[in-house]
């Protein structure tokens, strides 16, 4: 009888477990790419961003079937797939990355690269540790807009390293187009990453605007 009951009561999707448990596939992926571009063993760091999104990727299907089945969610439903989304971008640019750098046999990485994915670590931190406080928006809207501001700001420094980094490999490799060429492509992925970390941080302040 109670089990029949139950069966009746509004559903309540695990939306704050399923965003943190995604948020932890950015961490991951980030940490990943810190090793491959300081050397680490590449096949496999490469093997792991692309298991960390994969990853991801069925979290983020858990999500939008949740949204579609659960009555009561913790925000706009339009709000939680919107974040959701940007999250998967910000993986799914981290597993492009890889790709590119498979892809051209890429084995050394300039200065600007390293800090460019010492930017995406550091994006990835701040967006775990926002995802976590927005189990209770409302103690938390202040401290959540901090880090949020943070990540802003870490896509604007990578925007510049970008410039300065092409700049160099511009005038470094001028005499080696190829070269030039492949380094554009990896700033580009780069860039890109920290990009949809920015989207993120949009995503999680409109949430704590609406709800704060």
């Amino acid at each position: 009888m109670f089990a029949w009951f139950q069966r009746l009561l509004p559903r309540k999707g695990d939306f704050f477990g399923m965003f943190e448990a995604h948020a932890a596939t950015l961490v991951a992926g980030a940490g990943a790419m810190t090793r491959l571009v300081e050397g680490g063993p590449r096949e496999v760091e490469i093997a792991l961003v692309e298991t960390h999104e994969h990853e991801a990727d069925d979290i983020t299907r858990e999500v939008l079937t949740e949204v579609r089945r659960t009555f009561l969610t913790p925000f706009d439903r339009g709000a939680i797939t919107s974040l959701i989304a940007a999250m998967d971008d910000a993986i799914d640019e981290m597993h492009s990355t890889a790709v590119a750098i498979d892809l051209y046999d890429l084995r050394t990485f300039r200065p600007e690269m390293k800090e460019m994915v010492a930017m995406t670590a550091e994006s990835a931190a701040l967006t775990a540790e926002a995802i976590q406080l927005l189990r209770d928006i409302s103690r938390n809207g202040a401290r959540i807009h901090v880090l949020t501001e943070k990540i802003v700001r870490l896509e604007g420094a990578s925007d510049d390293v970008h410039a300065a980094g092409l700049k160099q490999a511009f005038e470094e490799y001028s005499s080696q187009p190829m070269k030039f060429i492949v380094a554009r492509e990896i700033y580009k992925h780069l860039e890109r990453i920290t990009d949809a970390f920015e989207d993120v941080a949009n995503e999680i302040d409109g949430i704590v605007i609406d709800h704060a």
